[in-house]
């Protein structure tokens, strides 16, 4: 016997997204769904800060001139997530470019929001 499982409807909307990923802000949960490697993972905001600040540590131009035979994979675990990513520096490079396009698109939101709403005294 198979068993289904029902999820209740989630909205969200979209804040950014390239040809290789998405990230959306959900409302309703207060949360964030990450869309990249085949993989959809939800984060609150301070594991998507997490995120971001993991990933632009990554020194990816030392790992391109590194001459080692090392794998050129990063595992990019966040403490309190249970998510993990296992990349190479191509998908460093796309995940980076999701995350400071998403950032960009939350500090213009921000900006004319503030604008919008200042009180002129």
């Amino acid at each position: 016997m198979q068993q289904t499982l029902t999820l209740p409807k989630i909205n969200f909307t979209e804040v950014f997204s390239t040809t290789n990923g998405a990230i959306y802000q959900s409302d309703s949960e207060s949360c964030w769904y990450i869309y990249f490697a085949g993989k959809l993972a939800r984060f609150d905001y301070r594991n998507l800060l997490k995120l971001k600040k993991a990933v632009y540590k990554i020194d990816i131009e030392g790992l391109l001139l590194n001459s080692t035979k090392s794998a050129d994979l990063e595992i990019i675990l966040i403490c309190a997530c249970d998510h993990c990513y296992v990349l190479s520096l191509l998908q460093i490079i796309k995940m980076k470019e999701l995350l400071q396009g998403t950032f960009a698109m939350l500090e213009l939101n921000h900006i004319i929001f503030d604008r919008l709403h200042r009180i002129v005294y």
